[in-house]
């Protein structure tokens, strides 16, 4: 095999355990304990009997089947733990017990207004009465009550057990019935920790703007709790969600800022080990120990414990160590979708960056961006799949969105760290590194806005198993044809620009939405309701906003709508109001008007807070009361005030109108309940309408009379995609069907907008937006970021490492002398050449070689890096030249070398010759290592060092005839005594090997094997 690029040496003998352990680690859950030991016994003994072979493989396998073990042993161990908690009995009766819980992450709220709920991770210790072995739940909990707690706390309280979903990795789902009592502090370091993250949020919220002072604490440690839901919407489109999950860039930021100062005072390696240890630890608990912190931790451990024992670090063992370790103590992240997210981009960056940035490198692109080019789209093509998987989105702008994104990573990071260890003991001076810090911070919210606006930058994928297969099929498939037929190259680009250039402006030409004459429009919000009557130019009439700020500011933003002079509100349910702050952020509001709402309502002051946050005024309305918003007018319906009572139904409070545009009447029903539906019926109500929107999702708690009273011709169903209500219900669409109506449903048809005017009027449907759906769900985007491994050089091939042979040293045993000092015997000065003459220009090319020219601003000689010394076969020669002095048919091939001469520039060459046992031929690029000495001998077949400049071989053709001009080299100095040997150290172009180049700083040289009689 020929080869053209610099060899290197990939330990991949971790990778099969490390696959063995994630699958088992899988499919254990679903194997009975009896099963479990039965496996891990079988894997145990096969492992024994192994461990007396020497093959290669056996190891491999060996380390598989232990694996197997380890991991059977921990699923059989915990899954007996299990079955004794008393959880899954409590859970099966729907009981309320008495429960002790260990918070294991800080609360996290839900999204909704009014009320909000915190949902928290936790480990039970006490059911009953009754110690558990330390079982996970789930706890759910009202926000107010919760707020300030934080992991490594205890607290007691009585919950509701539940049993948990199907494939959770918690053992029950717990519903707060009481305020928790505090058991148990969280101990000073996790206080100390919260301190700091809730200093630097109070320090961001002082000095920056909304938007930067939510991210910068997102970016620093991974608090989004202050994060916009609108800007998370956004990062995730953009496809720069992974830097608000803090990974491994954060840890490698982190370590790279406290080793700084001790490489620069050249401290002790096991000193840097332990303090990047100790920094790594640090960080872990400030930002809590998520799936991808906890996999960039332990990989960084594992590379920290290689340079304290200095041995090589190597990236793709220490990520498989880290794998196998995670999974060992954490099974439920062999489920995580940020995990695996973060194993492939780790793994795309190793394998994947180096080779392209040197391509990239070899096209003359400044080194850091060829690194930021490579590592960004290492990442990008390898979790794309993944990502295509579980959100069915592919975003073509998450590329140039991270390179753009990259500069402002680290400063921002750097400086939020600083100001978070500041602001205890300095309040002022953390502000002062708080308001630096915003500015590139501010950069990243630019980016993200401006990425997330471009049509068509993410497009909707098959999700699933088959989505991910199909797209890492084309991307293979692609990859192939463009590196086996490089004709194809301009063709792709020339089609990629053709679709830039025409078919994306003909696309957003061919849109056509919004549609003009637009009466109402119902957006696609997910399980919710948000409807849009626009106005005028730049204005509209908002109705509920949905439970999704993003997705509801969305839709408004598809319309154009800047201004809302009215906002109706039809009661305070979560997924009506619970994007209300998102909606109403960055536009004008003049009113938010609802109907009477219950008094004893807990959720008004929060509401109110809301409104008060934007400067807008709350009216209430009352039946017979009508608004009119430039053409389109709106009466009140419902409901009556005397139903406002304490401990009323919030849903049959619901507002009830009649919005009239350009002669189209829609009915806005809120979430009537039956009961109230046919109060209203029974008071005379008069109903009519073009246009219903169903009440309640459709849900099945309907009244006939009701729906038949609207007579209308087209029902609305706002309704969220898979939701597990089952809305819309068989009844309700048998009522409307019955009706004479024809449905339209938010979750199959997208955004729905009825257009036209009285008498000419129709619907229109944008289809489901796959990508605003995906965004809004949170799915985890693509780590990317700059790694070490990026930067780490290989050496060009393998070498014998120093101290191969008994007594060798690490001391060159030569004088410095001629070389710059480095060693090697003093050569008498010569001239190079023939007399009178300048350089002999170098022999032609043949094969695949020729017509390569050398870049021209790279100088002739060969890159530094030390070549292996191959012995040939038992009865067989090297593989030779073709032609003349062309180059080997394989890596490494040995060829004539010349005479040595004087080194008339005296600089260092990057290869000599060392005396002494032990020592060889030292290359910068091999850590130390060198060719061993005793492969330098004299003879014919046997390598030996000279060094010189290179001059023309006696028996080159060009001077077969004239054998007297070798006198004009001296001979040379024999390492071991006798004859010298026609072997030498001498530069050769990589792609100029057939003809020697005088050596020159800053480039190699390569070790070459004397024929046989050759002038001997």
């Amino acid at each position: 095999m020929r080869a053209t690029e610099r060899w290197s040496w990939l330990d991949l003998r971790l990778v099969p355990p490390a696959a063995t352990v994630w699958a088992a680690t899988l499919l254990a859950p679903s194997l009975p304990t009896g099963l479990l030991w039965t496996g891990a016994g079988t894997a145990a003994g096969g492992a024994a009997l192994l461990l007396r072979s020497r093959r290669a493989a056996a190891g491999v396998l060996v380390g598989c089947l232990a694996a197997l073990t380890v991991v059977g042993a921990v699923a059989a161990v915990g899954a007996q733990a299990r079955a004794a908690s008393p959880l899954p009995e409590l859970a099966a009766r729907g009981a309320v017990a008495e429960v002790v819980v260990e918070l294991d992450e800080d609360p996290r709220v839900l999204a909704g207004a009014g009320g909000p709920r915190v949902l928290v991770a936790g480990t039970a210790l006490e059911v009953a009465g009754r110690p558990t072995a330390g079982d996970a739940v789930l706890l759910f909990g009202p926000a107010d009550e919760w707020a300030g707690l934080l992991p490594g706390q205890s607290v007691r309280l009585r919950a509701a057990v539940r049993a948990a979903e199907p494939g959770d990795h918690v053992l029950a789902v717990l519903s707060a019935r009481s305020p928790p009592a505090a058991v148990g502090g969280p101990g000073r370091v996790q206080q100390a920790a919260g301190d700091l993250r809730a200093g630097l949020a109070a320090s961001a919220d002082r000095t920056l703007p909304d938007r930067p002072a939510g991210l910068l604490p997102g970016l620093v440690v991974g608090d989004t709790s202050a994060m916009d839901a609108q800007l998370t919407a956004e990062f995730r489109r953009a496809g720069l969600a992974h830097l608000t999950a803090v990974s491994g860039a954060n840890v490698a930021i982190v370590v790279g800022l406290v080793l700084w100062p001790l490489r620069a005072r050249a401290a002790d390696r096991r000193a840097q080990a332990a303090v990047a240890v100790l920094a790594i630890a640090a960080f872990v608990v400030l930002a809590r120990p998520g799936a991808s912190v906890l996999r960039a931790a332990v990989m960084g451990g594992v590379a920290l414990l290689a340079l304290a024992t200095g041995r090589s670090r190597t990236a793709v063992p220490a990520l498989c160590a880290a794998i196998v370790l995670l999974l060992l103590v954490e099974p439920e992240l062999a489920t995580d979708p940020g995990f695996a997210l973060s194993v492939a981009a780790t793994a795309g960056i190793v394998l994947l960056a180096p080779g392209w940035t040197r391509q990239l490198r070899r096209r003359r692109l400044p080194r850091p961006l060829a690194e930021a080019l490579a590592v960004s789209g290492a990442a990008g093509v390898v979790t794309a799949p993944l990502v295509a998987a579980l959100s069915g989105v592919v975003s073509v702008v998450s590329l140039p969105a991270n390179l753009l994104a990259a500069p402002a990573v680290a400063p921002a990071t750097v400086l939020g760290l600083l100001a978070a260890l500041a602001e205890p003991v300095w309040p002022g001076g953390a502000d002062v590194l708080t308001w630096v810090a915003g500015w590139p911070v501010r950069w990243l919210v630019v980016v993200a806005e401006h990425a997330a606006a471009v049509p068509d930058g993410a497009t909707g994928w098959p999700a699933g198993t088959r989505g991910a297969v199909l797209l890492a099929g084309l991307l293979i498939a692609a990859a192939w044809a463009l590196v086996r037929w490089p004709p194809l190259r301009p063709l792709a680009l020339a089609a990629l620009v053709g679709v830039v250039v025409i078919g994306w402006p003909v696309r957003q030409a061919a849109r056509g939405w919004p549609l003009p004459d637009t009466v109402i429009v119902a957006c696609d919000v997910g399980q919710g309701d948000a409807l849009v009557l626009p106005t005028g130019p730049g204005e509209g009439v908002l109705v509920d906003a949905g439970p999704d700020g993003a997705l509801v500011a969305g839709c408004l933003d598809r319309l154009g709508v800047r201004r809302l002079p009215l906002v109706l509100v039809s009661h305070l349910d979560a997924d009506h109001v619970g994007g209300l702050a998102g909606a109403l952020a960055g536009r004008a509001v003049d009113v938010v008007a609802t109907g009477t709402l219950a008094p004893t309502d807990e959720r008004v002051p929060e509401f109110e807070r809301v409104l008060a946050g934007v400067g807008a005024v709350h009216e209430v309305l009352l039946p017979g009361q009508t608004r009119t918003v430039g053409g389109a007018a709106f009466e009140v319906l419902a409901p009556d005030p005397d139903r406002a009572t304490a401990g009323a139904e919030p849903n049959d409070l619901s507002l009830v109108l009649r919005a009239t545009q350009r002669g189209v009447r829609v009915l806005l029903t809120g979430d009537l309940g039956a009961e109230a539906e046919a109060a209203i019926v029974a008071a005379g109500t008069d109903l009519s309408a073009d246009v219903l929107k169903v009440p309640h999702h459709g849900s099945a708690d309907a009244d006939a009379r009701f729906i038949a009273a609207s007579g209308a011709a087209v029902a609305l169903v706002s309704v969220g995609a898979g939701n597990t209500y089952g809305h819309p219900t068989d009844r309700l669409l048998d009522l409307v069907a019955d009706g004479g109506m024809r449905t339209y449903r938010t979750d199959r048809d997208g955004d729905v907008a009825v257009v036209g005017e009285a008498g000419d009027w129709g619907v229109a449907v944008r289809g489901p937006d796959v990508v605003q759906r995906a965004t809004a769900d949170g799915v985890p985007g693509v780590p990317a970021g700059r790694s070490a491994a990026v930067r780490e050089r290989r050496s060009a091939v393998a070498a014998w490492s120093r101290g191969s042979t008994p007594g060798s040293t690490a001391r060159p045993d030569v004088p410095a002398a001629g070389r710059g000092g480095r060693g090697g015997a003093a050569a008498r000065p010569r001239r190079l050449g023939r007399a009178g003459r300048g350089a002999r220009a170098p022999p032609g090319q043949r094969g695949a070689r020729a017509g390569r020219g050398r870049p021209a601003d790279r100088r002739p000689g060969r890159r530094a890096g030390a070549l292996a010394v191959r012995r040939p076969p038992a009865g067989r020669r090297h593989r030779r030249a073709r032609g003349r002095g062309g180059p080997g048919g394989v890596p490494g091939g040995l060829r004539q070398g010349t005479r040595p001469g004087a080194d008339a520039r005296a600089r260092a060459p990057r290869g000599q010759a060392q005396r002494g046992p032990g020592q060889g031929v030292q290359g910068r690029r091999c850590g130390g290592r060198r060719v061993p000495q005793d492969q330098f001998r004299r003879g014919t077949g046997r390598v030996r060092a000279q060094r010189g400049p290179a001059r023309r071989r006696e028996d080159h053709p060009g001077r077969g005839h004239r054998p007297a001009r070798r006198g004009r080299q001296r001979p040379a100095q024999p390492l071991r005594g006798g004859q010298p040997a026609g072997v030498g150290l001498r530069r050769g172009h990589r792609r100029r090997r057939g003809r020697p180049v005088p050596p020159r700083a800053g480039r190699g040289h390569r070790v070459h094997r004397g024929r046989a009689r050759a002038g001997r």
